[in-house]
């Protein structure tokens, strides 16, 4: 491995017909095809896990082990949202509203999010990853991503910037509570697509929930159990999301690379078996999903080593490291941000 800056990317040429002879393969593999057993097997699973985690929460009744059941429930709801993702993508169905059905159906009814909203928010991420002024992913609102970032912030902002690496995961801990109010919010605001079924099984979701684990347990139960259940989430989620592309180059606003070469500058792999494919719900192949969004789950294992030697094919650096190791680059990047230092990435040498 070897360092280098990741200030902002230089302008290549563009290059489409790299992309077209690349997707012409992926295509032809057959890596694009619907897999409707795996999404029926993986929906199935995913609710039966949801199901016996709350089946067990009503059985136990009024007890402090209720909180190994919120562990439980919290790695079922990260399940459902990478269904959610799945979904929004359109890698289970061709229909955009099959889709959608499962989308609000996994995402609003099962774990409260808004899933209009954050298809929104999702999109725009994978048309400019990384790319500043345009990835919301990297809009600074709480972690810095960049020195005039850090520079924009007053006395709070600047001591959490200069701590970020430190308050990085325990910040995750706030990270499912932060969606569900930026849900509220974007179902809130006037003009949202499809606002009313959406905002009534969001509805319903809190209720239901709140409901419940107040019905089962004393008042400091159901309080330590919300806060492990969604402290928890968050944690797991953000371990997910935190690999895929913080500490990789980011791109200047007006950055005009052609999209194989931002998609996969940007992006970086977390190698390992079918556990690790599991456990991270195939985002570990984060370039071929950038590359190919609406790949469904299972073929992005299979397009890892055809994307990757295309890519060393032709001179692109293709990021793939170990989970462990993209948590400590990651953490490196936010402290060397946060620091008002310069950022280094490590590329493939």
């Amino acid at each position: 491995m070897s360092t280098a800056p990741t200030a902002v990317t230089r302008a290549r040429p563009r290059s489409g017909s790299d992309y077209a002879a690349l997707l012409a393969e992926v295509r032809q593999a057959g890596l694009l095809d619907r897999r409707p057993v795996y999404y029926t097997a993986k929906t199935a699973a995913s609710a039966a896990l949801l199901v016996a985690a709350w089946v067990l929460f009503a059985l136990l009744g009024e007890s402090w082990w209720q909180l190994a059941i919120a562990a439980g429930l919290a790695v079922a709801f990260a399940q459902f949202g990478f269904l959610t993702h799945d979904a929004g993508h359109r890698q289970i169905f061709r229909s955009r509203r099959a889709n959608h059905l499962i989308g609000v159906i996994t995402g609003n009814l099962a774990i409260g999010l808004a899933f209009g909203w954050w298809v929104d928010k999702h999109h725009r991420h994978h048309a400019h990853p990384n790319q500043e002024g345009l990835d919301p992913d990297i809009g600074g609102d709480n972690l810095a991503y960049t020195g005039s970032q850090v520079r924009a912030r007053r006395r709070l902002g600047r001591f959490i910037a200069r701590h970020q690496g430190a308050l990085f995961f325990p910040m995750l801990l706030l990270l499912a509570v932060d969606l569900r109010v930026s849900s509220g919010k974007a179902l809130a605001r006037p003009g949202y697509r499809r606002r009313v079924p959406e905002t009534l099984l969001f509805a319903l979701h809190i209720a239901a929930y709140l409901t419940v684990v107040l019905l089962v347990l004393s008042p400091l139960q159901a309080l330590a159990f919300v806060a492990v259940h969604q402290g928890l989430l968050g944690l797991y989620l953000g371990s997910v999301f935190a690999p895929n592309h913080k500490g990789m180059p980011i791109l200047s606003r007006d950055d005009d690379s052609d999209f194989l070469r931002r998609q996969v500058l940007t992006a970086r792999n977390v190698h390992g078996g079918r556990l690790t494919d599991l456990l991270l719900g195939g985002l570990n192949y984060q370039i071929e999903h950038h590359l190919f969004p609406s790949m469904p789950r299972p073929s992005l294992r299979r397009a890892q080593p055809l994307v990757r030697a295309y890519c060393e094919s032709h001179n692109l650096p293709y990021a793939q490291t170990s989970l462990l190791d993209s948590y400590r680059q990651a953490l490196r990047h936010l402290r060397t941000v946060g620091r008002g230092n310069e950022p280094v990435t490590e590329t493939p040498g």
